[in-house]
């Protein structure tokens, strides 16, 4: 099956946190905290059309700059949404630079303020400087961003201050036949995507699809209705889910909003800067050890479990984090390894088949 979305980390596990989410088929992505982002490319980074803040300490919106200066000369919109707080925070950076040569630029941010229960939402223009607008509230749901293919939830944990955990699903996975389409003798092509978001809006069987290539310098052309194709060509089948949780207590009213935001998914992304032998400290810091990692993964029944944001104490013991975390994720004991034979692949652990 060829995944629609491709969720990565954009550092290692002693890194700044940060997911970038490529939409394969949209040439665009989201990104999941603004860690430092030297390791992206530009490119990429210029595909984001949404960024989802867990909370504004330094490590995980210091890329905001970056980001900032990679988009500022496009005519773009740049949606940001983040926790309590989060408003200030960006006026704050944009407030720090000065605006006199912008008037005719056409970027703007659009900053969305999560709180418990309400999203305060303003616009950010370049032309104006940057100036605050406050636009319209409305009430929050859950739900942050709802679009034909996917949305993204959203949870508020405990981290002495609000930190946002974040849910991406897909909400159904439409899968071509490509056999199916051979014996059709129609190349693939952008109208598969026309086809799909066609078929996600629920258009009715007599909706039109038209399918265009060329040919040995010849165009083509080819029509085709909804209910021609619906279950033969394109298939549906369960779409992808993966959670994201960084920087947060180990409590229990966390721990039972963590299970219902990530319950299921494919990929739990999951902190771990701490070692079980050092829970005390995690806890004084309102973070997580591997083995809370690992047991917050296994009480949603996620399929895999890939830890991160290690704290630098561990720089050389770095098998000890993913081993710890795997055992609790799998429920068994696991032998640390050396961490000379520490590899990415430790990173991700995988859940028994049910």
């Amino acid at each position: 099956m060829n995944l629609a979305f491709a969720p990565r980390l954009m550092n290692g596990p002693f890194g700044d946190p940060g997911l970038y989410v490529h939409m394969r088929w949209e040439g665009r992505a989201l990104l999941f905290d603004l860690g430092q982002s030297d390791a992206c490319p530009a490119g990429d980074l210029l595909r984001v059309s949404h960024v989802f803040v867990s909370h504004c300490h330094m490590d995980h919106f210091i890329g905001f700059d970056r980001l900032l200066r990679l988009f500022l000369g496009r005519d773009a919109r740049l949606s940001i949404f983040g926790p309590p707080g989060i408003l200030d925070c960006v006026e704050g950076k944009l407030r720090g630079y000065t605006w006199n040569l912008v008037d005719g630029y056409g970027f703007s941010l659009e900053v969305a303020e999560v709180g418990p229960d309400t999203i305060q939402r303003a616009l950010f223009h370049a032309a104006t400087g940057f100036t605050r607008e406050p636009l319209s509230s409305s009430p929050f749901t859950g739900v942050l961003l709802d679009e034909s293919a996917f949305c993204v939830r959203a949870t508020h944990l405990d981290h002495r201050i609000y930190s946002l955990a974040f849910a991406f699903e897909e909400k159904s996975h439409l899968n071509v036949d490509k056999a199916h389409l051979d014996r059709l003798g129609v190349p693939t092509g952008a109208w598969l995507s026309e086809l799909k978001s066609a078929l996600r809006r629920n258009e009715p069987d007599a909706f039109l699809v038209s399918a265009k290539w060329k040919e040995d310098g010849q165009e083509h052309s080819r029509d085709f209705r909804l209910g021609e194709v619906r279950g033969s060509l394109v298939k549906e089948t369960r779409g992808q889910k993966f959670a994201y949780v960084v920087d947060t207590l180990y409590s229990p009213d966390n721990a039972a909003r963590i299970a219902t935001l990530a319950r299921d998914a494919d990929v739990f992304f999951c902190e771990s800067p701490f070692l079980d032998e050092d829970e005390d400290q995690a806890t004084k810091r309102y973070h997580l050890t591997a083995k809370q990692a690992g047991l917050l993964g296994r009480s949603a029944h996620v399929r895999k479990l890939q830890v991160f944001h290690f704290s630098p104490r561990y720089s050389d013991r770095p098998a000890d984090i993913y081993s710890e975390a795997q055992a609790a994720f799998l429920g068994e004991f696991v032998q640390a390894v050396a961490p000379e034979q520490a590899s990415e692949s430790d990173a991700v652990s995988e859940a028994p088949a049910k």
